[in-house]
């Protein structure tokens, strides 16, 4: 069965690229640009909030071994939802929390498990996720690939 992917953004990409590495099944992680308007950004234009793209991590994975449902329960548990353009310290559009999903199963799933998220009183807060239609996905400079990894910290925040 071929890979299959999807595009995440919770915040800094490179802490929501450190959570999904971790996952059994996926199969590669590449940080990004999605979601704007900008052809092929920089992350110095991308940090001005003025292209309107998120920053992104699409996922390749092997739905023989995980799932996308799974996959979003991890994006899920793995920022708050209902911070509107930050996340933390982090704060802008660039930083808000979406779904871009690449065709129909993806997005019934992700709003199903969006509505369910929001009926189980979790949070007292209404969840701010945006779930849309992928456009471009530009992938992010080199040295932003893997960051965490290559530097051996398990977090953006201390």
């Amino acid at each position: 069965m071929p890979s299959e992917k999807a595009l995440f953004a919770g915040g800094c990409f490179w802490g929501v690229e450190a959570a999904f590495r971790k996952i059994p099944g996926v199969v590669a992680t590449t940080v990004g640009y999605s979601g704007g308007t900008v052809p092929n950004p920089t992350y110095e234009q991308v940090c001005t909030d003025t292209t309107g793209h998120a920053e992104t991590v699409e996922v390749e994975y092997d739905p023989a071994r995980v799932s996308y449902e799974q996959l979003l329960q991890v994006f899920w548990e793995n920022h708050d939802p209902t911070q509107l353009n930050r996340q933390g310290p982090d704060v802008g559009r660039q930083y808000r929390s979406a779904i871009f999903y690449l065709n129909a199963a993806q997005e019934r799933a992700a709003r199903a498990a969006r509505d369910a998220l929001a009926a189980s009183g979790r949070y007292r807060r209404p969840i701010a996720t945006e779930i849309t239609a992928a456009g471009p996905f530009y992938r992010a400079e080199d040295y932003h690939q893997q960051y965490l990894e290559k530097r051996g910290l398990a977090h953006c925040h201390l």
